[in-house]
């Protein structure tokens, strides 16, 4: 709904706007219902082409947590988002570790310190993935995913090649359609999709942008977070149905909303607390 107007309007489909007064106006179709549209449709297209890579990423990260180790997770840029919906979130749970390195991701000034070049610079450096993965201890059964729309960059590019060095399975979160219409940045010549032992399409298409507007000279409206998020929670359910199959109960942080404040802040601390425990091993 947009308000600010005299009249107050409201999307319709296919192209419309309704008038409160009961007026309507065609306008063709609106670029908001066409990203809503292409936003469904990788949904839908993840839904029907990606059902068994998803399946088996529930299973290589519920063997994880199932073990007692970690899923880890990385991302650089953008790809922060999909990593922090696996934990600490509402409606997730104890065995996923977001990995959350704040100079390829924290430019929310955009110029000056902390800026965008710094991070767009620093995902391009090699060495730095190695050096983030060098902070950490992994366990023999840890199990890794990497999120990148491109696939190209060193930083989730070293990120990959030193889990798998490690022992770990890699799965890759990446777009297909990009990654076959770029060339790799890194000196090994691959790219994550080269790497990861499962990969899983975000469906977002080559440029990621997905509303070509008429006198803008480039499409807006990027997919890639949708897809990547949709994916990640696909799996993170999946997981949490693999694991009371296994008999074996998960640490889930509850919304207060509905469980209440008392009850939400005692489950906060018995989940932090599990969370905790298992940390000692990083």
């Amino acid at each position: 709904m947009v308000s600010g107007a005299t009249s107050r309007v409201e999307l319709q489909s296919p192209g419309l706007l309704r008038l409160r007064q009961g007026v309507f106006v065609k306008t063709g179709r609106s670029a908001a219902l066409r990203y809503l549209e292409k936003a469904r449709k990788i949904v839908q297209r993840i839904a029907t082409e990606q059902a068994a890579s998803i399946a088996a990423a529930a299973e290589i990260c519920t063997d994880s947590i199932a073990a007692g180790g970690w899923v880890h997770l990385f991302g650089t840029g953008h790809s922060r988002m999909a990593v922090e919906e696996m934990f600490p979130r509402i409606g997730s749970f104890v065995g996923f570790h977001p990995m959350v390195e704040l100079s390829v991701t924290f430019y929310h000034s955009v110029v000056g310190a902390n800026g965008l070049r710094q991070a767009l610079f620093l995902e391009k450096v090699e060495g730095l993935g190695e050096a983030i993965l060098a902070s950490y201890r992994f366990g023999a059964r840890d199990s890794m995913i990497v999120v990148s729309s491109a696939g190209i960059n060193p930083a989730p590019v070293e990120v990959a090649l030193g889990a798998k060095a490690r022992g770990l399975k890699v799965m890759a979160i990446t777009s297909l359609a990009h990654a076959r219409s770029t060339a790799p940045r890194h000196s090994s010549k691959k790219k994550l999709v080269d790497i990861a032992d499962l990969v899983l399409d975000n469906c977002a298409p080559a440029g990621d942008a997905l509303v070509k507007i008429p006198g803008v000279k480039y499409p807006v409206g990027p997919g890639s977070t949708i897809g990547a998020v949709a994916v990640m929670n696909a799996v993170k359910c999946q997981v949490a149905e693999n694991l009371r199959k296994r008999g074996i109960q998960p640490d889930v942080l509850p919304s207060p909303h509905f469980v209440g404040d008392e009850a939400a802040a005692r489950e906060f601390e018995r989940v932090l607390s599990a969370y905790h425990d298992r940390a000692q091993k990083l």
